[in-house]
């Protein structure tokens, strides 16, 4: 049972969560306001929330008909009999609400302001599945990432830790970066399940624009998010070929992770979910190493 509860948490991904942490962290030290309690409470939150969705993901897949037995993707606790319904949608709420806790705890360090946000991220994490209008299944899920992931994950931990939007000019740009390496794991996996989603309803982008379509878009998404790194104000003053190294390595990587996407299908794309987060995760570890204490220019 308890090898089911930790399936469905799909630790394969969660560095998706974490990279945006790491990366908000990476922008507040580089102000030089790097503060180990708000950023700890971030990591929490955004891990919690990540979970919660996925347990809604798997528990409203499962009520809507969209997962059934013997898919492609990793096994499903709900779909399988492993995980019952009713103890799927209840650890979804539980798991929100520990994340509301967490969020809660964050409130001395940004303000009463951080409750829009938290509502905000508590109804996307379940309207990505849930309600009548689920927003993977609409070709809207990509874009939520991007934003969840990306945006508000970044900024935010960045802000909490300075106390000012001082940062902005550092965490605004990070965060479309990290967003779009984090929508290139849903890629991966709405790939994978593109003909049993097309089959059940669900209109991801795969299925709208093609897997041709958004395996290139894939591949834009990593190229731009390392061009954006070299155009980020944290890196004036670090020499160049220190930094070219590590990111040619990266692009490279993420070639390979490409080559693989286009190559296979099925339960082979399955170790590329993880691969591809590896790739995010790596991203953000760099951009975190390399900032320093600097003036703004």
């Amino acid at each position: 049972m308890l090898v089911s509860w930790i399936k469905a948490m799909r630790p394969q991904t969660l560095p998706v969560s974490i990279a945006g942490v790491i990366a908000g962290t990476g922008c507040a030290v580089w102000c030089n306001k790097f503060n180990a309690a708000p950023a700890l409470l971030c990591l929490l939150f955004a891990v919690l929330a990540q979970i919660a969705s996925n347990f809604g993901n798997e528990y409203y897949d499962y009520v809507k008909g969209i997962d059934k037995k013997g898919r492609e993707g990793f096994r499903r606790g709900v779909t399988e009999g492993d995980i019952s319904p009713v103890a799927m949608r209840n650890a979804t709420f539980c798991t929100l609400a520990l994340a509301a806790l967490t969020g809660c705890a964050m409130l001395p360090y940004g303000g009463t302001e951080l409750i829009a946000v938290g509502i905000a991220v508590a109804v996307f994490a379940l309207a990505y599945s849930a309600g009548p209008f689920p927003l993977s299944h609409h070709g809207l899920g990509d874009i939520t990432v991007v934003i969840f992931f990306g945006l508000i994950p970044v900024t935010f931990t960045c802000y909490l830790q300075c106390g000012s939007w001082e940062g902005l000019n550092a965490s605004l740009p990070t965060s479309v970066a990290v967003g779009l390496l984090a929508a290139n794991v849903l890629i991966v996996n709405n790939y994978r399940d593109a003909d049993d989603d097309k089959e059940a309803g669900k209109r991801t982008t795969v299925v709208l624009f093609g897997r041709k379509a958004m395996s290139l878009v894939y591949l834009l998404s990593g190229i731009t998010a390392i061009a954006i790194a070299f155009i980020l104000p944290v890196w004036r003053g670090i020499l160049r070929l220190s930094f070219a190294v590590p990111m040619l390595y990266l692009l490279l990587l993420h070639i390979k992770n490409w080559r693989k996407l286009i190559r296979n299908s099925g339960a082979a794309l399955n170790p590329l979910l993880g691969d591809t987060a590896k790739v995010l995760l790596f991203y953000s570890t760099m951009l975190f190493a390399g900032k320093h204490p600097t003036k703004y220019i």
